[in-house]
């Protein structure tokens, strides 16, 4: 290539979102990497002459223009979008209280929004760039304790669908990467969140579920750095993915659950399909 892509990266100060931004740095793409507190950024990157560090509230509109702005006034131009900022909220969905699911979907769904919005005008004038929003295997495969989550995702995904087929003439492409169980810090303080009201019903799912982070946490077998090398081998292709299943787990789910699926419509296909005047 004869010039190096623009990259705007949110939720860098930690995760897939610093791994990805250190690799980038270390190549030699121009980088604007976004967290709420800029500090964090600096200590873990370092300082370096295309690397653009800025604070940015994802939840609120007028901030996220701001940054996308100072991005493009920086560097000239935008090429990579990657949405990465997000958390997961768990708890069996009739114990979740109203705030807490509202404040997932903020940050996960229309967080991812706002900045889509005000990318778009960039890529458009360009006619060329690149959508990477950051979805999960929960967004293919709902799993016990993590709906709330797990509806943010498959949100995500959806909404990604629905953008690649309406930019897709205008040159920009977009990706909903959805990763298996990588070794960052996810399962930590910050990253997932509990809270709610205990429902005696649900005290095995809950108990499941946290004996499962805690034997995950730390021994995930994605490693990052790999991960997000295909990421940017991704942002390079010719032809690239619509969705993009990232780790031999995500595969393993998600072929799990195409073989369920065919099998349930196969099952129900002659009533089912009786349904027309």
């Amino acid at each position: 290539m004869s010039q190096k892509k623009v990259w705007f990266v949110t939720g860098s100060s930690k995760g897939f979102g610093l791994a990805l931004v250190k690799t980038l740095v270390d190549r030699g793409y121009k980088v604007a990497a976004t967290s709420r507190v800029v500090r964090d950024l600096e200590l873990s990157v370092g300082l370096h002459d295309n690397f653009f560090p800025l604070q940015m509230d994802l939840t609120n509109d007028s901030d996220v223009k701001t940054a996308i702005d100072a991005t493009i006034k920086r560097f000239g131009r935008l090429d990579v979008v990657v949405n990465n900022a997000g958390y997961c909220q768990v708890g069996p969905i009739e114990e979740v209280p109203d705030h807490l699911i509202r404040q997932n979907f903020e940050v996960n769904v229309f967080g991812t929004l706002n900045v889509i919005r005000h990318a778009l005008p960039q890529l458009r004038k360009q006619r060329s760039g690149h959508i990477f929003n950051i979805s999960s295997i929960a967004g293919y495969q709902g799993m016990a304790a993590t709906g709330v989550y797990s509806a943010t995702k498959f949100a995500v995904d959806g909404m990604s669908e629905s953008l690649a087929q309406e930019v897709a003439p205008l040159g920009i492409f977009v990706t909903s990467v959805k990763p298996g169980f990588f070794r960052t810090n996810f399962f930590s303080e910050g990253s997932i969140r509990a809270g709610g009201n205990p429902i005696a019903d649900y005290e095995t799912i809950r108990k499941n579920q946290e004996s499962g982070i805690r034997s995950y946490d730390k021994n995930q077998p994605g490693d990052p750095n790999k991960g997000m090398d295909v990421l940017i081998r991704v942002s390079e292709s010719e032809y690239p993915p619509v969705h993009l299943f990232l780790g031999a787990d995500a595969y393993g789910v998600a072929d799990q659950k195409v073989a369920n699926v065919k099998q349930e419509m196969q099952f129900w296909k002659y009533l089912a399909t009786k349904t027309d005047f």
